[in-house]
């Protein structure tokens, strides 16, 4: 049984890893295709990104895999399969529901990791891409990695949700993660800066947080920001000029 657990949890960690490399990569590819020469100079941060990103990769991996292996012999999650167990109203809210909560969650957690002692002993890997780019997904400290890996977890163990759904929320998960951090803006104008773009994060949103640090800790949604007074709006693009930052306080240079 051990055996089996390791050997699942080693699939999960590879799976993982494929997926960062194969969704960051094609995202890099189009920035080259859309943008030529807009990584230029960042190649050693490129590759400690990745470096940062494939050890995070096997701490959500083994977790995950160790779940599966529970879901598979023992029931231990609330995914179901048969799509009669629910009302088919609840899948969306399924959805909705763990956007919600792992945004929560994210939001408090993303704060915490800025106060001092923290950004300094985690947090300042992430910001260490200045600008992030889009290999920065999963760039974290393993301390900050364990921070954000409970929350699949616990939320499977909790809150049921269809086999489909929970797919869609791992593929929105690794979407938005991904161009979150690309540098520019690849979703259309109508929507960021539409009615639906006041209330959702995108990279014109996120970056400014990769600028300015103490502002946009939000990661799907933008109401945890609205309602504590820490949405600083969205990045202005023709500024290019990216400050430097203290290592012990996470605040811009002067």
């Amino acid at each position: 049984m051990l055996l089996t657990i390791i050997l699942t949890a080693i699939t999960m960690t590879v799976i993982v890893a494929v997926r960062y490399l194969a969704v960051s990569g094609i995202f890099a590819w189009i920035t080259q295709r859309v943008k030529p020469g807009h990584y230029d100079g960042q190649s050693a941060q490129i590759g400690r990104e990745i470096r940062w990103s494939l050890y995070s990769t096997a701490i959500y991996g083994v977790p995950t895999g160790v779940l599966a292996w529970g879901y598979t012999n023992h029931g231990w999650t609330m995914v179901y399969a048969d799509a009669s167990a629910y009302p088919l109203w609840y899948m969306p809210v399924s959805v909705l529901l763990y956007l919600a909560l792992h945004d929560t969650w994210f939001y408090w957690t993303h704060r915490w990791m800025h106060r001092p002692k923290w950004f300094r002993i985690a947090h300042a890997v992430h910001h260490d891409s200045k600008p992030p780019t889009a290999w920065a997904a999963m760039s974290f400290h393993p301390v900050e990695a364990l921070t954000g890996t409970v929350v699949i977890p616990a939320l499977v163990l909790t809150i049921p949700i269809h086999t489909t759904m929970l797919g869609l929320v791992l593929f929105i998960m690794t979407l938005m993660a991904v161009t979150n951090h690309m540098g520019w803006e690849i979703f259309p104008r109508w929507l960021v800066h539409g009615p639906l773009g006041k209330w959702l994060i995108t990279a014109t949103h996120h970056h400014r947080h990769h600028k300015e640090y103490r502002c946009n800790y939000g990661l799907y949604f933008r109401f945890w920001d609205r309602i504590c007074g820490t949405d600083k709006g969205l990045t202005n693009w023709e500024d290019r000029a990216f400050p430097g930052a203290t290592e012990k306080t996470g605040i811009p240079a002067e």
